[in-house]
């Protein structure tokens, strides 16, 4: 089901501060922030060779990053992000599994404008996960 990582996200209180940060001190190539209302992000994107780091920073006083900021003020990691196939056939593997999806069960478009899902942290020992659909297939319902 999983195939490669693609990405993993670090929560900032500062998206311009961690670019900077990423760019001059690990002279790293640094994406222009995009704001995603819909996500209640704001979304820096660090690319290396095989896989990105993103820099999540909360966008308004709803974001769910708000929370995780409260409790981690300086930021941290928030969720590692896998590639998968067929979205909606790994949803109905891992609901059938006892898995839960955050949000509903129906997937949103995310940051890279493929379908992406979240899975609960307690089901995945503590850790946060977004599948990602790695391509879209022709009349891919989302």
């Amino acid at each position: 089901m999983l195939k490669r990582i693609n990405h993993i996200a670090i929560a900032v209180p500062d998206v311009q501060i961690a670019a900077a940060t990423y760019r001059e001190m690990l002279d790293a190539k640094v994406s222009a922030p995009q704001a995603l209302p819909e996500h209640g992000v704001t979304v820096v994107f660090v690319e290396l060779p095989n896989s990105k780091v993103e820099l999540l920073e909360p966008l308004g006083a709803d974001s769910p990053l708000v929370k995780f900021l409260a409790r981690y003020p300086t930021g941290g990691m928030h969720h590692i992000c896998y590639e998968v196939d067929d979205l909606l056939a790994a949803r109905d593997r891992l609901v059938a599994g006892g898995a839960r999806v955050l949000g509903g069960d129906e997937p949103q478009i995310g940051a890279h404008g493929k379908p992406v899902l979240f899975l609960h942290p307690k089901d995945f020992f503590g850790t946060l996960i977004e599948l990602e659909e790695s391509s879209r297939r022709s009349g891919a319902a989302v």
